[in-house]
């Protein structure tokens, strides 16, 4: 019992907000994460899902994939507070959208709830001829200047394939884990200099 305890408070619990526009693959991307070996046909989310994810990493990652579609993007917002990582999925092969979806990223950047936060932008349908690249997107992101107060990263992938996601897990729960430690650590020196 004590073993089951003692592990059970070295495992953290971390919330990430999986958001981008409908039909960017973000269902396709969070069940391919869950359910590595199955096939899903995912339709448009109307909502949410939600999934956990565990990881050897001695993380459980709450995934909050939030419906894209041009109505749901108000409600957005409501998702934001409590949030410890950002995956924000593209399909880098809708380049008539790509700026709807720029300015998505941007607005959202700028909500308080999400200042510091970091952001794994999903460079999705890299499968597809004429997909752009993860460095045109980072690019055509501004990656670079609307980051600077956090740690970023833009992944190439194929949520069909699974190819990409592993290392987009990977980092994203790296850059939680030192948002969390920081955090942990601001929190002891408060309470030291409340003793003295």
């Amino acid at each position: 019992m004590g073993l089951l305890i003692s592990k059970q408070f070295k495992t953290k619990q971390a919330r990430i907000l999986m958001l981008g526009l409908d039909a960017a693959g973000k269902s396709t991307l969070l069940y391919k994460l869950k359910f590595s070996d199955t096939e899903f046909l995912t339709v448009s989310t109307i909502g949410f899902n939600v999934e956990m994810l565990e990881r050897s990493e001695n993380i459980v990652l709450t995934v909050w994939d939030v419906g894209g579609q041009y109505k749901m993007r108000e409600f957005w917002p409501y998702y934001f507070q409590d949030t410890d990582g950002l995956v924000f999925v593209v399909d880098s092969a809708d380049k008539r959208r790509m700026e709807d979806s720029k300015k998505e990223f941007e607005r959202m950047l700028k909500h308080e709830c999400l200042k510091g936060i970091p952001v794994v932008v999903m460079a999705n349908k890299q499968d597809i001829n004429d997909a752009l690249s993860a460095e045109e997107i980072t690019k055509r992101f501004h990656m670079k200047r609307c980051c600077s107060d956090r740690d970023w990263y833009v992944q190439p992938c194929c949520a069909k394939t699974g190819e990409g996601l592993s290392a987009a897990i990977k980092i994203i729960i790296s850059y939680v884990k030192r948002k969390m430690n920081s955090k942990d650590e601001g929190s002891r020196s408060d309470i030291q200099e409340d003793r003295m």
